[in-house]
């Protein structure tokens, strides 16, 4: 038997005789051994290690038993939303078994909750009931899968536990994801989401972002590539045989109230003309007015699908106007789907469903000086 693994049968209670702490630089060379001797593939690297144990957005905790290193666990936060993500979590093979996975991921969940985050998502592969069956004793509900997700083309089950304990995981509806491929394309990536939700046969590719990115942009922004006008959205779903209304609480000319040349400025306010002409002769209604949470709601048990303007000031600090797609909605959240994974360890299954509490969301979502708010619903139209 492995002395550690004979030391530790004598041990009454295990889990009293461990101690759980914040994970240090000085933990590292104990964490790349440990990460060797748990997994042949997937491994996370030295790199990797500095850099989290560096970071201010995530939680990471190791075990220690006789002062060494037989457990860590990683979580990642997203911020300006209450979702975070359980990213890596090793437990030496000599001490499965003893409660030692299950105390550590205890001890994440509750320093999660102190720094406000309310969900937890992970991924584990389809193959490891063992994993699975812990997850789910702690509360971890499946909400869907992700298809060769490991190496060896390994599926994973995506679980999530609302950690706050206030009320189980709703069955979210599947609803499509699609990458933004170019820095400025948020508006028609979150519109292809939402007309893919409710036609099927909507081909998500660069060729159709690029295509109504030309219909609706703005031409300038503050600075680089023009945005996309809710306006302009309107018209490309309209365009696309969808019945759609605007809701828009400016009368003014949007998003030059930050466009210093009034050159822009002009080029600007004569593509928003153009687009309120065309919109008046198209049959879409334009609602002067805000679009509350209750309305939104009622949009959504429509069975519409609604993309909305917001200010990433609280997800990145940089105040720029970016659209997200509404996926759903409950008593206190809000869930979206982000089409920019704006990070570089933020991978696409962190940009989908992501939840967000109602208050922040309706603080969220007004962009600039103007307080401007917006937002696109569409729908198929009657018969």
């Amino acid at each position: 038997m492995h002395a550690l693994n004979q030391h530790l049968s004598q041990v009454v209670d295990v889990k009293q005789n461990v101690l759980v702490r914040e994970a240090k630089m000085s933990d590292l060379a104990q964490l790349m051994a440990l990460e060797q001797r748990c997994f042949t593939g997937d491994r996370l690297s030295k790199r990797s290690f500095q850099h989290w144990l560096k970071a201010s957005n995530c939680v990471f905790q190791v075990i220690l038993f006789d002062n060494r290193v037989v457990a860590y666990g990683l979580v990642i936060m997203r911020k300006g939303t209450h979702l975070a993500r359980l990213y890596s979590i090793a437990v030496d093979g000599d001490i499965r078994g003893l409660g030692i996975g299950k105390k550590l991921l205890m001890a994440l969940e509750e320093e999660t909750l102190e720094q406000g985050k309310l969900f937890i998502r992970l991924e584990v592969a389809k193959n490891n009931e063992t994993a699975i069956s812990l997850y789910k004793g702690l509360g971890y509900k499946i909400f869907g899968s992700y298809e060769a997700y490991y190496e060896g083309n390994i599926d994973a089950l995506r679980m999530q536990k609302n950690i706050r304990q206030l009320q189980s995981l709703q069955q979210l509806t599947p609803y499509p994801w699609y990458q933004q491929t170019t820095e400025f394309t948020c508006g028609p990536s979150s519109l292809m989401m939402a007309m893919a939700k409710l036609d099927d046969s909507i081909a998500l590719n660069q060729q159709l972002e690029l295509d109504i990115w030309r219909e609706a942009t703005t031409i300038y922004m503050t600075s680089g590539h023009g945005g996309c006008h809710p306006f302009g959205l309107a018209l490309a779903a309209y365009k696309r045989g969808f019945a759609v209304q605007v809701y828009v609480n400016l009368t003014g000319p949007l998003f030059i109230g930050g466009v210093r040349s009034q050159h822009k400025k002009d080029i600007m306010q004569a593509v928003e003309n153009q687009f309120r002409q065309q919109v008046e002769q198209a049959d879409i209604t334009v609602h002067c007015a805000d679009l509350t949470l209750e309305g939104l709601n009622a949009h959504i048990r429509d069975g519409a699908s609604v993309i909305s303007l917001i200010s990433t000031y609280q997800l990145d600090d940089k105040k720029a106007p970016h659209w997200v797609c509404v996926t759903e909605i409950d008593n206190d959240y809000l869930y979206v789907h982000d089409p920019d994974p704006d990070d570089l360890d933020v991978e696409s299954l962190d940009c989908q469903h992501i939840p967000i509490a109602k208050q922040d969301f309706y603080a969220m979502s007004y962009f600039g000086k103007e307080r401007l708010r917006t937002a696109v619903v569409i729908s198929l139209p009657k018969v």
